[in-house]
């Protein structure tokens, strides 16, 4: 799909739909751009012609979040990554967010993507990875694959980076309910340093209440996993409205950001398999996975709401 006659920013934009859902997913970083429920827009996403902006949409891989001075240690070899959070001296979010994902399947419902990142300064392994999204009558799953097809074993994590509305003015008006006993806390660079309770703090959201003046851009881990469904669920409510995110026990962490200058852009629910910093620091690695030659990770996550 063209722009106004030039090439989009995120590249094609591969369209699904079932029943009551509709969304798109770009060619770009394999990105959720935009879904919507009965018209009504779940993801607070961006236009065909605009630029990404804040993650949002996007697919984190080969690990999530932060890692110090992009730096690290696996197996007696350092590594050392390019500083894609240079204010902060820090390597966030993957490789994989701004580079244009294969095409491999593309149905009435469904999208399927492929990339393959080879071995590059600080990263020495081949992985293909492969994501799906999957529109049913239930809603929105992603299915997400990472292969080492390569010759070295390396760590690995994976998270999405979805935000949400509910038609609010700001997001202090959302109320939020979310199965999880801890919390991380963070230095000034928003590295981990002590994993804490949520018990008697502003960081408990499980009973489910407004956000209101709290400025989160936590992790949280110790999720609760609903047996019946084998996942998590978090919760956001505004007067008749609601939505579900969910993700399988393969998710040990979640990153909830409601902005700190923006009040107005959505809420981000980021399932993550592992927490910041996670190559680095034992506080974090719960979740962290070591992918050896011929070693797959496998995941879902979801939407649905009214």
């Amino acid at each position: 799909m063209s722009v106004s006659g030039a090439q989009s920013p995120t590249g094609e934009q591969y369209e699904i739909s079932s029943g009551p859902y509709r969304a798109v997913v770009t060619e770009v970083g394999a990105t959720l751009r935009q879904l919507r429920v009965d018209g009504r827009d779940i993801l607070a996403g961006f236009g065909p012609g605009d630029r990404i902006s804040g993650g949002h949409g996007q697919q984190l891989l080969p690990w999530p979040n932060r890692l110090r001075d992009g730096r690290f240690t696996f197996r007696g070899t350092r590594y050392e990554l390019p500083l894609s959070e240079p204010e902060r001296h820090n390597a966030i979010h993957g490789l994989v967010r701004w580079s244009g994902w294969e095409l491999v399947g593309h149905t009435e419902d469904s999208v399927s993507q492929r990339i393959t990142l080879f071995p590059q300064k600080g990263w020495d392994t081949t992985l293909r990875s492969t994501i799906t999204h999957r529109l049913s009558d239930r809603g929105l799953t992603v299915r997400v694959e990472a292969e080492n097809i390569g010759d070295r074993a390396m760590p690995f994590g994976y998270a999405a980076h979805p935000y949400f509305t509910l038609g609010e003015r700001a997001v202090d008006e959302i109320e939020v309910t979310a199965p999880a006993a801890s919390y991380l806390e963070v230095d000034d660079r928003l590295l981990p340093t002590e994993l804490k309770p949520v018990d008697g703090t502003t960081r408990d959201l499980r009973s489910g209440t407004p956000i209101g003046e709290r400025n989160l851009d936590t992790a949280f881990t110790d999720l609760q996993i609903d047996p019946e469904h084998r996942a998590w669920r978090i919760r956001l409510a505004l007067g008749e409205r609601e939505t579900y995110v969910w993700a399988d026990a393969n998710h040990r962490w979640v990153q909830v950001y409601t902005g700190a200058d923006r009040r107005d852009l959505g809420v981000a629910i980021e399932p993550m398999s592992c927490g910041p910093d996670a190559f680095n620091s034992a506080i974090t690695n719960d979740g962290l996975v070591v992918l050896e030659p011929g070693d797959t990770y496998h995941g879902s996550w979801g939407v649905y709401g009214r």
